[in-house]
């Protein structure tokens, strides 16, 4: 145990022989005492470097035999894997705006957010006023038009000008009946309906909004002087009018986003975009989702895109099937399979040594336990494994070593070193020296001193 002398802040007592002394033994000098126990402490310190240079670390295994082991294994067919990996985010493949064709205000709003609805389904209604005069003045004037071609047909005689007038006619029956047909087709915008099956993830409009360029409430304009139709308008100080009877919508009435078919679009390198085809599988995965994620490549962009340097084409990846939870804005890693192979022979990558000259053995493992080196031909690599083309069976061994992260000593601790970055001088204790109960022996592998992380 060492032991570290303090220093009192009692003042000493004045030199000479104290009554407590024995007479006939003389007191020492302080300065010889502590240069006595300095060199207790050195030579304490050097016996403990000694210790673990000659006895305690060479007791240790060797650290290349501790992070490294002999194994075997067997050639063994697998399925390869060749892929292109990138990031993207998850949109739905149908995403509608569901707005009024026809001007008026809303009568009724028949979903909110949050509810799912089917193809054709009724959204919203306005009210059908204006839309039954015009379809109403639509219609007299079609049939003005047609008893006016009837006329013209009756009074001709077969003179040019008898011709012209059922000419004209004809023409204004065509427009007449083309007014009335639009007049008609406005009715029926008069329900908004759900143009595909998904979900409302908004809803732009409420009972009393106008909606429609040239509704009658709710409608602004602009002009020297001129307002809408409708009662109730006031001139502004610009000269433009707006109603005072209910707010307009502008924006989209609903919107409506398909929950059954997603997309992903991501950007691939110019050096992958190459072996990508339509029709590669993609798998995709994420923190927010509980599967794996399967799809397709269903379109490769010719345009690329260009950023600090780096060239990316676009790629957008269909999903397929119906798989739950997904949801708009999910960020997902994204790989894309280029190339699958199965039955693959292969063994693992570790059990492989080329040479300089760029030929490969392996240590096969003969029937009788003995090894021998045997040349392979190797081809592609997929994560661990390595493809052997010729030279091995299947069901051949081989036996390799196996080096296991982290075990041994740590970079930096050479032979007859402390461990790196250990200082002797920084230890607590003073002096140099050891804290009191620590064993050398025990040092951590990574170097870290006493009392940083051991004790």
């Amino acid at each position: 145990m060492l032991l570290q002398r303090s220093r009192s802040s009692v003042p000493a007592p004045p030199p000479g022989p104290s009554p407590a002394d024995p007479p006939d033994r003389p007191r020492r000098p302080r300065r010889r005492r502590r240069a006595i126990l300095v060199g207790a402490v050195a030579v304490v310190v050097v016996a403990a470097l000694v210790v673990w240079f000659t006895v305690l670390r060479p007791r240790t295994s060797d650290p290349a035999a501790a992070a490294s082991r002999t194994t075997t294994a067997q050639a063994a067919t697998s399925t390869f894997e060749q892929t292109v990996t990138t990031t993207g985010t998850l949109a739905p493949k149908v995403q509608e705006d569901a707005s009024f064709a026809a001007a008026g205000t809303v009568q009724t709003v028949e979903v909110a957010e949050g509810d799912t609805v089917k193809k054709g389904q009724t959204l919203a209604t306005i009210d059908t006023l204006q839309l039954d005069a015009a379809l109403a003045e639509a219609n007299s004037d079609l049939a003005q038009a047609k008893a006016d071609l009837a006329d013209a047909q009756e009074a001709d005689d077969g003179s040019d000008a008898a011709d012209a007038a059922v000419e004209a006619r004809e023409s204004s029956v065509a427009v007449a009946q083309q007014s009335y047909d639009d007049a008609e087709a406005a009715m029926s915008d008069a329900t908004l309906k759900a143009p595909a099956a998904g979900l409302v993830t908004s809803v732009g409009v409420a009972v009393g909004d106008a909606v429609g360029s040239s509704s009658g409430t709710g409608s602004t304009g602009s002009g020297s002087g001129s307002g809408s139709t409708g009662g109730g308008t006031a001139p502004s100080a610009s000269g433009s009018t707006s109603t005072t009877s209910g707010s307009s919508s502008d924006g989209a009435a609903v919107t409506i986003v398909g929950t059954d078919a997603w997309t992903v679009d991501v950007s691939v390198g110019e050096a992958d975009v190459a072996s990508i085809a339509k029709g590669d599988q993609v798998e995709m995965t994420s923190d927010d989702l509980t599967d794996t994620v399967f799809g397709t490549v269903s379109e490769i962009g010719r345009l690329p895109s260009t950023s600090q340097g780096a060239v990316a084409y676009p790629v957008t990846v269909g999903v397929t099937g119906h798989p739950d939870g997904l949801h708009d804005g999910v960020s997902v890693d994204v790989s894309i399979v280029t190339e699958r192979r199965t039955d693959v022979l292969s063994v693992p990558a570790a059990a492989v040594t080329t040479a300089d000259d760029g030929t490969s053995t392996v240590t096969l493992v003969e029937a009788d336990g003995s090894t021998s080196e045997q040349a392979v031909e190797t081809g592609d690599t997929s994560g661990q494994s390595v493809e052997i083309t010729s030279g091995l069976s299947e069901g051949d061994t081989v036996q390799y070593t196996l080096f296991t992260p982290g075990a041994g000593r740590g970079q930096g601790g050479g032979q007859g070193d402390l461990p790196d970055g250990f200082d002797p001088s920084q230890v607590r204790g003073g002096q140099g020296g050891f804290p009191e109960g620590f064993d050398p022996s025990q040092l951590p592998a990574g170097g870290a001193r006493p009392g940083q992380g051991g004790n």
